[in-house]
């Protein structure tokens, strides 16, 4: 089973970067299927960072990288998918927009060898 990359671009999300990345820990993920957590972290001016990386402590499967300023949202993700070890890639919004729960719709279609890429939405469900 694949290693699968979750990319968390992150930026003075100090409120929400704790419990997303507990969420993250949690999600249900296909069997036999390992995780990591890349978060790179552009340039907080918050705790954000912080908490990332006290996490990080705790759970091996995550790594913090840090951007010395804020380069925005496409380079944090262009570092993450650089540092990403796995075979799938999944981008996780730091704010909890999307519910990680949701993980294994967006992973069956590719383990079936349905799709080679699979794209989330927060207004539309598609069977």
């Amino acid at each position: 089973m694949p290693l699968l990359s979750i990319l968390v671009p992150l930026y003075n999300e100090e409120e929400f970067i704790g419990p997303l990345l507990q969420r993250v820990l949690e999600a249900p993920l296909p069997e036999g299927m390992d995780r990591e957590i890349v978060v790179v972290d552009d340039g907080s001016t918050d705790g954000s960072a912080e908490i990332a990386e006290e996490t990080g402590r705790a759970h091996p499967e995550i790594r913090v990288i840090r951007h010395a300023r804020n380069q925005g949202k496409g380079a944090a993700i262009r570092t993450a998918v650089e540092q990403a070890r796995g075979e799938l890639c999944l981008i996780q919004d730091a704010d909890l927009e999307y519910d990680p729960r949701e993980y294994m719709h967006l992973l069956n279609p590719l383990i079936e060898g349905k799709a080679d890429v699979v794209y989330g939405s927060r207004f539309m469900i598609v069977g």
